[in-house]
């Protein structure tokens, strides 16, 4: 069987195109950009970041040791937690590609610093880095506490699923408005139901939303 040699690796790579587990990087300007990928990868499926590529899939190759430095401060300056990566480098075409690899953690969330210092979570959404919604955060939390607790169906538990098995897609903000639930006490149920596989968030026209999951 042939092996692949780095050109073949990274060519195929780059035929895959950006996507949830993927994106390409032409340089590394700014940490803080890249660590928001970072913890879109973490909180998510994990993923590829292809540096020295540009978005068409270009090779354009890294041009100094910069590049790995700007890696290594957005993965342990900017994340928190600090992330775990994995960096290769590749020659092709005669200039060097990175390869950072990041598994989904098994500690969400897992926040990037924005440039005034504010800890954001993200998630990866196809090819884009989504930030993550406090029902998010809250699935995240919930998830620490033990899975055997038990969902008590009261009205409001009963409102909330008449509300989804009309079948379209429920925004948090009807569901305050339509049964004038708090929208503390919205985002506490609902990531309840995402948790226990009841419910699924949406992404669609740049906005979550809520349906039934089907079994």
């Amino acid at each position: 069987m042939k092996t692949l040699t780095d050109t073949d690796y990274i060519h195929t790579l780059i035929a895959e195109g950006e996507h949830q587990q993927q994106d390409f990087k032409f340089e590394i300007s700014d940490a803080r950009k890249i660590a928001k990928t970072l913890s879109a990868f973490a909180n998510t499926d994990g993923g590829r970041l292809l540096i020295g590529v540009k978005d068409n899939g270009r090779i354009a190759g890294v041009r100094s040791e910069e590049e790995k430095y700007m890696i290594e401060a957005a993965a342990q300056l900017y994340c928190i937690p600090e992330i775990d990566y994995t960096l290769q480098t590749y020659i092709v075409e005669g200039k060097q590609v990175l390869v950072a690899t990041i598994e989904e953690s098994p500690h969400k969330p897992v926040y990037a610093k924005d440039e005034n210092g504010k800890a954001l979570a993200y998630l990866r959404i196809k090819d884009e880095n989504i930030l993550a919604t406090p029902i998010h955060l809250r699935v995240w939390q919930q998830s620490d506490s033990p899975r055997g607790e038990l969902i008590r169906y009261t009205e409001r538990e009963q409102l909330l699923l008449d509300l989804l098995e009309q079948g379209t897609l429920l925004s948090l903000n009807r569901y305050c408005r339509q049964t004038g639930i708090s929208r503390r006490a919205a985002e506490h149920l609902l990531a309840k139901f995402v948790r226990y596989d009841i419910v699924e968030p949406v992404f669609e026209n740049h906005k979550f939303y809520f349906r039934m999951k089907n079994e």
